[in-house]
């Protein structure tokens, strides 16, 4: 008699949605994705056993999501199919350069995710868990997940936090992003998030209030073609990558979410400039392959490498 799989240690709670960009005038293409779901899926190939907790439709979209996550390694007891009468949630990206999209999703599956459901004793192996995105904007699943995580938080799981700004996240969500920025170990933003959620000119303004919220975190600020830097208890460090060629730089932001908590969980006691290494090697990785790819360890080693021969 075998035994049952482990359950992972790694978890990424929100939503997991279809991109559907717009290809030509007549012509669509449409992706998996979600930023939750992104970060989830680039964790596993990076050989950490993760799971993507979340609500899919069963329908055609939500069949591509299914078959995607099991391709990517997750582990399916946490992906919840919903009856095909509920709709799945789409991005619907009419224009690419600036980007412009637009979400539908009303009654959609992502909106019926419940916790109660997950597999029994997944709480008490969990170590990690990441939330943000749009899914803490949606209601009622942002209440729920907004819930989630302060029980997680409570019982000694650490907690990472990405935003990933978008449109949806007016004023309403203001408490929100308090709320999750303060129960948060880690937290990643770009200086394009701080602008939009602190709706702000400088991206300064709104690093001065995370940090006044939550000054034990560890913060990273990612800032484009310039690299990151990760903010912790002793000060911080900053890191450029490496000449690129770039295809794209769709997913970079999931990448280095992916590159910084690998390195956190699998060299805890590690100095703050290997683990921003990591994320700007992830991230760097991402931006040479075209689409939401996922970085594996011998592509950010090979980036790392890159880095250390950089001025």
């Amino acid at each position: 008699m075998t035994s049952a799989k482990p359950l992972p240690q790694v978890l990424s709670f929100g939503e997991a949605l279809t991109d559907l960009i717009r290809s030509g005038p007549q012509s669509w293409t449409s992706l998996c994705g979600g930023a939750p779901w992104n970060v989830a899926a680039a964790l596993a190939a990076l050989g950490l056993p993760s799971a993507f907790g979340g609500a899919i439709s069963s329908c055609v979209f939500g069949q591509a999501l299914w078959q995607a996550s099991a391709a990517a390694g997750l582990d399916l007891r946490f992906l919840q199919q919903q009856p095909p009468e509920r709709p799945p949630l789409l991005a619907v990206v009419h224009e690419l350069s600036p980007p412009q999209y637009f979400f539908i999703g009303e009654g959609a599956a992502d909106l019926f995710f419940a916790p109660a459901a997950l597999p029994k004793g997944w709480r008490e192996a969990a170590r990690w868990a990441h939330f943000g995105g749009i899914s803490l904007v949606r209601e009622p699943l942002a209440q729920r997940l907004l819930t989630l995580a302060g029980e997680l938080k409570e019982q000694g799981v650490r907690i990472s936090y990405d935003p990933n700004f978008r449109l949806l996240m007016d004023s309403r969500y203001d408490g929100t992003l308090e709320r999750m920025s303060r129960l948060a170990d880690v937290i990643k933003v770009s200086d394009e998030d701080l602008c939009g959620l602190f709706r702000c000119s400088s991206p300064d303004v709104g690093l001065a209030q995370l940090q006044a919220w939550n000054p034990q975190a560890l913060l990273m600020l990612t800032r484009g073609a310039e690299g990151a830097e990760l903010f912790h208890s002793e000060g911080s460090c900053r890191l450029r990558p490496p000449a690129l060629k770039v295809v794209d730089t769709v997913g970079a932001g999931d990448a280095s979410m992916a590159g910084l908590l690998y390195s956190l969980i699998s060299a805890p006691e590690a100095e703050p400039a290997r683990h921003l290494r990591w994320a700007v090697a992830a991230a760097s990785a991402a931006c040479e392959q075209a689409g939401a790819c996922r970085p594996t360890i011998a592509q950010i080693e090979a980036m790392l490498e890159r880095l250390k021969a950089s001025p």
